[in-house]
């Protein structure tokens, strides 16, 4: 395992044409994002109160099942992620600091 990257053990799948596990979840995970997109954008137009209601029920529940699929993929090792690196993050809060200034100066 590479030391620059936190990921599981690898589960693995047969690399046949036909679609494996990896491929079911990963579709799955694809269609959730999907869907939670289009149900933050149709939020973000919503008029009415009640379908507003509704549709965030819908978003909260695709977004939580979009982040149950990722973590499977994750702990299935289908996943990895980098970590970051302090000066980087330091570097990321001084650039976003500086900007959140020029955006909104002090009254």
């Amino acid at each position: 395992m590479n030391n620059n990257k936190i990921q599981n053990p690898v589960s693995q799948v047969p690399k046949t044409p036909q679609m494996n596990d990896r491929d079911f979840v990963n579709d799955m995970l694809l269609t959730e994002k999907y869907m939670t997109d289009g149900y933050s954008t149709a939020l973000n137009e919503m008029s009415h109160e009640g379908l507003y209601q509704d549709i965030k029920t819908l978003f909260n529940e695709t977004q939580d099942c979009q982040h149950q699929l990722f973590y499977l993929m994750f702990k299935k090792g289908w996943y990895s992620m980098a970590p970051a690196q302090s000066q980087h993050i330091q570097q990321d809060v001084q650039k976003f600091s500086n900007y959140a200034e020029q955006q909104f100066p002090p009254q």
